[in-house]
């Protein structure tokens, strides 16, 4: 596992604190069990009502090739060239129907948690996992017939860590950058909204 400290200004949890979007990736084979253990991971994410209308389409490059080159064609020409040593896509989508056929207007946030619960899964195994909005969400539509009700959100890749060294420069040089976020005062507004 490649181990990147976060300089987190309040202490949280190691697993969320590590947790990160690595893109040096090995051409080791990812074990189905694991594919499964992340699922699983993903399984048990909250949703409201428990509706859970989070799906996945999973390509794993050992056991089908020719469904992983198809999806993999899907992602957008950067997210292609660095990516050519996953092991594994998954194609979050969401259910935005509710059972009553009505608009489920959390879906999006639902699909969201499962695929976080997802990726602290992988990162808590070891594992490199990225999560890229750069995929053509109508293509893949059309390269997996997925029927309407379901909004293509995002595309996972996961794999083994890799060398960094192995990027081209300007990519090994974010790989290796300081990790940046907003200060909790830029995002979080306390007992009222301001600007």
């Amino acid at each position: 596992m490649t181990l990147r400290n976060t300089p987190t200004d309040i202490d949280i949890h190691p697993l969320l604190a590590g947790r990160w979007s690595p893109r040096a990736y090995s051409d080791q084979a990812v074990a189905h069990s694991q594919v499964l253990s992340l699922l699983e991971a993903a399984r048990w994410a909250p949703s409201a009502y428990n509706a859970q209308p989070w799906r996945f389409v999973v390509f794993e490059k050992a056991v089908d090739l020719d469904a992983f080159n198809r999806a993999f064609a899907t992602l957008i020409p950067f997210n292609q060239s660095w990516n050519t040593n996953a092991q594994v896509l998954f194609a979050v989508l969401t259910d935005t129907q509710t059972a009553k056929g009505t608009l489920n207007a959390t879906a999006g946030y639902d699909a969201g948690a499962a695929a976080m619960a997802l990726l602290l899964e992988a990162h808590a195994r070891g594992l490199a996992a990225h999560a890229m909005s750069g995929i053509d969400a109508a293509a893949f539509r059309d390269a997996f017939a997925i029927p309407a009700r379901y909004e293509v959100l995002t595309m996972i890749s996961v794999a083994h860590h890799g060398d960094p060294q192995s990027l081209p420069t300007p990519l090994n040089e974010r790989e290796m950058a300081p990790r940046v976020r907003l200060s909790v005062n830029e995002f979080a507004h306390f007992g009222a909204w301001r600007e």
